[in-house]
């Protein structure tokens, strides 16, 4: 970048230097587009008498729209003069000759007034081409393929510090697409990428990769902490709501950061390490940004094992239920949950938390979830003719064609009576397909199947989805229970819940129920079922019996810490 300083060499020509000087407006700006030197008539013109310093922009506003700065940058990119006409209101027709030289750019304005109206020329067309297959429709933002060849062009780098890139997801933005529509989620989008030019300033250039995916790309930070600082910065804008049609909208973002060339020399290393990043922050919860760290390709590499593994988990029979008591208050076993759960060979017990989404990512639910339907019908043939059995189903499986045929198949098959079993789907289900849901639930509420609406309050909670679809029970999630006792807010939620559902004939089970305080104020505001460990930690299949025989009575204290601590 060279000095903010005029080359005396190449000052701006003075009247009797420039045959054109009665007519033309001259200005000479550095690299960083602010204003070095300018012609008298031009200062004039401007109105510089009382300003210090003026950015292009701010002197020819056109210029910033985005087909026209391209072609700015063409000109520092290429050295190859360009001449732009611009139409402003305020000021009229002009040509501007852009020029490139040892000082920065040289802008020479020739009044345009007297030319005719004439077509666009072959340079402006080639021009909006360019610019069409260089920027994102939506956005205005450089798209992915401006971002892989300016990376190409910065790397590699020969410095201890290059160019840092971030790679930024959006947080919380399929919900605005699927609650408000596309045209909501579109608007976002766009302010999205408003927000993050405002943060960056100066500091960096952001593309739109694809859908609610961008980058960033800092070319020579001034030291290895900036960029992060820089990545904090954007992640505390995007804690400010979005105004999308007059309602407040909280959609964040998480960022991976990367610089070269430690954590890559090639464009494809520094995108690598940038996702590692950013696959990390999301794990951390979202909403937050992180460098990267080589320990991270461990967690990566975990993962990649995990979802290698689980493709051939069910083969291995790696696959076991648990089972976990529904209790009528005080003390009556109604039924249990069917908890699915998975024996890595080598690393142990994996929780479902970890495997499911890679499961319905990878397509695999239907299989497993069909293989843990069946098995758990077998195995609550041997329970009590009133028991129910709860099976989860994932929003993969449940969106799957032929889900009903299959269900009703399996129960014919095993001969389990489809009145004892309850399918669990959460809110997050309803909002895919509405019209192919309601025939879905339909069609289960006709085989006597029971329906629960599993995590109430948690995501969604429109009523809407209470009236229109046919529940038989609301789940209270665990965390409207967790401090139940000593949160006053809490209690009016659950007490409404209740309420409610038993307004719309509908029962409701708590979930999460640790203690006996818990179970018995709850038992008071009417609650229909419980489930937690202050009933009974999930139970393998061999110790049901044993639980089963105890009546109907719930498990002393004593039964309770005796299962909790068993492996």
């Amino acid at each position: 970048m060279p000095e903010n300083r005029v080359d005396r060499s190449q000052r701006i020509p003075s009247g009797s230097e420039s045959a054109n000087s009665s007519e033309a407006m001259i200005s000479l700006w550095d690299l960083d587009l602010k204003l070095l030197d300018s012609s008298k008539k031009f200062k004039k013109h401007i109105g510089l008498a009382s300003r210090n310093e003026m950015t292009l922009w701010e002197a020819y506003p056109l210029l910033a729209k985005p087909a026209l700065a391209e072609l700015i940058r063409q000109v520092i990119d290429t050295s190859e003069p360009r001449t732009i006409r611009l139409d402003d209101p305020r000021r009229g027709k002009c040509n501007v000759l852009v020029s490139y030289i040892r000082a920065g750019l040289l802008i020479v304005e020739t009044n345009g007034a007297s030319t005719k109206e004439a077509p666009p020329s072959e340079d402006d067309e080639k021009a909006r081409l360019i610019h069409q297959a260089t920027h994102d429709a939506l956005t205005g933002l450089p798209n992915r393929r401006q971002f892989s060849s300016a990376l190409a062009q910065l790397l590699p780098v020969s410095g201890k510090i290059g160019p840092a890139l971030m790679q930024l997801d959006l947080d919380d933005f399929k919900p605005v697409n699927d609650t408000l529509g596309h045209g909501a989620g579109d608007i976002v989008l766009k302010l999205a990428a408003e927000r993050i030019k405002q943060a960056l300033g100066r500091g960096g250039t952001v593309y739109r990769l694809a859908g609610d995916e961008f980058a960033v790309i800092q070319v020579s930070p001034q030291g290895a902490f900036e960029p992060e600082k820089l990545a904090n910065a954007l992640v505390a804008e995007f804690k400010k709501p979005f105004m999308v049609n007059g309602i407040s909208l909280f959609v964040g973002v998480s960022v991976g950061v990367a610089i070269a060339p430690r954590d890559g020399n090639e464009g494809e290393q520094l995108m690598k390490a940038a996702d590692v990043a950013l696959y990390a922050a999301k794990q951390e919860g979202r909403r937050r940004a992180r460098t990267f760290d080589p320990a991270m390709l461990i967690v990566v590499e975990q993962r990649e094992l995990l979802r290698r593994s689980l493709r051939v988990a069910l083969q291995h029979d790696e696959f076991f239920i648990e089972y976990q008591p529904l209790v009528k208050p005080p003390s009556i076993v109604v039924g249990f949950e069917a908890l699915l759960r998975w024996r890595h060979p080598t690393l142990g017990i994996i929780p479902p938390a970890a495997f499911i989404p890679m499961a319905e990512a990878d397509g695999l639910m239907r299989e497993i979830g069909q293989w843990m339907l069946e098995e758990a019908c077998r195995e609550a043939l041997a329970w009590p003719v009133h028991y129910t059995l709860a099976v989860n189903l994932s929003p993969a499986e449940f969106l799957t064609q032929g889900l009903t045929d299959r269900i009703s198949q399996t129960l014919d098959i095993v001969g389990f009576p489809a009145e004892r079993l309850e399918l669990e789907i959460t809110e997050g289900v309803l909002l895919e397909r509405t019209i192919n849901n309601l025939d879905t639930l339909n069609t289960l509420n006709v085989l006597g199947i029971q329906i629960s609406l599993d995590d109430f309050g948690t995501e969604y909670s429109s009523l809407s989805y209470l009236k229109n679809f046919p529940f038989d029970t609301i789940k209270i999630d665990r965390y409207f229970i967790r401090d139940l006792l000593q949160d006053t807010k809490g209690q009016t939620i659950v007490r409404s819940v209740i309420s409610l559902a038993h307004g719309l004939d509908m029962q409701v089970t708590a979930e999460g129920v640790e203690t006996q305080q818990q179970a018995a104020w709850l038992q008071a505001e009417g609650c229909d079922r419980l489930q937690g460990y202050g009933i009974s930690p999930p139970l393998s299949a061999d110790k049901l019996d044993d639980f089963i025989r105890q009546g109907t009575r719930t498990q002393s204290a004593a039964t309770f810490d005796e299962f909790h601590a068993s492996p």
